[in-house]
């Protein structure tokens, strides 16, 4: 349902007004486990405020049946309460599909579809999103007759340089950081000189780049100005941006339209972005991945050009839509990893109780210190208690000598690490529900201007958790998305589709 749509876009709008509100009267429901904190878990007695009936089955499920719960697959059974299973149901029933493949999960690889030259100084993970996304694009660009696209929020460059450089698309990288925008330079510059002493001794696969480099542009865009306006960059990038450096009122510099994309844009970018397309006629169609929606403006929203969550008049309409920070940043788990962690019995679970007996610790100490976001380091789970407490102490500002590490109070609560784990699963379940109703409420505000637009699941969540890419456009998209979900680098990573020699044609 949320690849290619089939059923008239009323039909679908009521659908998704629906799921909308099914979602929320779900999370109202179970609020207080959405907007509890899991570092609170012995501060603030977490584990005692669940259902009575979900406590032992709980208490009693090993990480592989915690899995279970989440939808992995291969783990053995549970003997959960019915109350339990209809949670777990419904939470898992109202989030969007996010089309993980089949088989077993694999690390990313570099990837072959990418010339080598597109692959330095680019990571995995990245390579993948840049070369799916990329093809989506080069749809895009196919359907609506534009060449040109903008890319907002382009970091180094990695995505714009295979637009440019690989697909032979005219682009525009606009970055707030002057650093990055400098870096994402000399990457084009180091790749152009590459270019110049392998032409005409090039080898196919991989296929032949084009020397044509993105426009780099320092600047941000101005959620409330017209399209093209940018605000100047961040310190200590250059001075001022142009105005109107994306081309004139009607979008590039000859009149025509662009193609807008902004990957992982994170906070109120991705809002931005959306209210710039639905304003501007010089936008003919627009390819989003949000991320960190805990960073997005939260409340009424300013009319006409809203700038965070809701975007809607569908979801800001229903009663009980409010999220918190907390629910915002459930949203951005990675809920795959953490089905995988469950399933191997990973060490690094432990982490989740060790920073809850931290809290409770420094709560003790200085309850003036609590919620500090501390990182006593990525390696945690490989330490023993006490050395992760002589490094996490000292980040709040206290001494280790001064508090027991080992005493019978501490030992108690790091034997409760499997209540921890139960705990984290059941907020696990719920972050999906919250992305799908924020990007639900994107998808809305775009319907109820009358634009064509899908949720796509792009990307491997298993390594790529913000997976669902917002596609919209003024035009039909069926043509843009048929046979997409069939295109996965992940299980033909050798064999070319006879789409991709379409798209090797194109290239040439």
């Amino acid at each position: 349902a949320a690849m290619a749509p089939q059923s008239p876009p009323h039909e679908q709008h009521s659908r998704e007004q629906r799921r909308a509100a099914d979602i929320i009267r779900l999370l109202v429901l179970y609020r207080p486990l959405l907007d509890a904190f899991v570092i609170d878990f012995f501060t603030e007695g977490l584990w005692a405020q669940l259902p009575p009936a979900w406590q032992p089955a709980l208490a009693s499920a090993s990480p592989a049946q915690l899995a279970g719960l989440l939808g992995a697959r291969g783990g053995p059974g549970a003997a959960w309460p019915l109350s339990l299973l209809a949670f777990a149901a419904a939470a898992r029933a109202l989030a969007f599909p996010r089309g993980c493949p089949a088989g077993s999960p694999r690390p990313p690889c570099q990837s072959s579809r990418l010339h080598p030259l597109l692959r330095r100084h680019v990571k995995p993970k990245k390579q993948h999103e840049i070369q799916r996304l990329g093809k989506l694009l080069w749809r895009l660009s196919r359907a609506t007759g534009c060449e040109r696209v903008v890319d907002i929020g382009a970091g180094q460059g990695h995505l714009s340089r295979f637009l440019a450089f690989g697909l032979g698309l005219s682009v525009t990288a606009v970055e707030s950081d002057g650093r990055l925008v400098g870096l994402a330079e000399r990457f084009d510059q180091e790749l152009l000189r590459e270019l110049g002493k392998t032409r005409g001794h090039e080898r196919l696969p991989p296929r032949p780049l084009t020397p044509r480099a993105p426009q780099h542009v320092a600047g941000r865009l101005d959620p409330a100005a017209p399209w093209g306006e940018l605000l100047p960059p961040d310190p200590p990038g250059p001075g001022p941006a142009a105005r109107n450096p994306l081309g004139g009122p009607r979008g590039s510099e000859d009149g025509g339209q662009v193609l807008v994309t902004g990957l992982h844009a994170c906070g109120d970018l991705s809002p931005a972005l959306l209210s710039h397309f639905a304003r501007s006629p010089a936008v003919a169609a627009v390819a989003l991945v949000g991320c960190c929606y805990m960073k997005l403006s939260a409340g009424p929203q300013p009319p006409g050009c809203p700038t965070g969550y809701p975007l809607s008049t569908s979801v800001a309409a229903l009663p009980g839509h409010q999220l918190s920070y907390r629910a915002r940043e459930a949203a951005c788990h990675a809920l795959e990893e953490f089905q995988g962690r469950l399933r191997g019995g990973s060490p690094q679970l432990r982490a989740h109780c060790y920073r809850a007996v931290l809290e409770s610790l420094i709560c003790a100490a200085d309850p003036a210190k609590r919620h500090l976001g501390l990182q006593p380091g990525r390696k945690a789970h490989t330490l023993s208690f006490s050395q992760y407490a002589q490094l996490g102490l000292p980040l709040a500002g206290l001494d280790p000598a001064g508090v027991p590490l080992d005493s019978g109070a501490v030992g108690a609560m790091l034997e409760q690490q499997h209540k921890v784990v139960a705990f984290c699963t059941l907020g696990q379940l719920l972050a999906p529900a919250v992305e799908t109703l924020i990007l639900l409420d994107r998808l809305l505000y775009l319907r109820e201007q009358g634009f064509h637009c899908a949720l796509v699941p792009l990307f491997n969540p298993r390594f790529s958790p913000r997976n669902l890419v917002l596609v919209a456009a003024r035009t039909p998209l069926a043509t843009v998305l048929a046979g997409l979900d069939k295109d996965s680098e992940d299980s033909s990573e050798d064999t070319d589709s006879s789409e991709d020699e379409d798209l090797e044609e194109a290239e040439s």
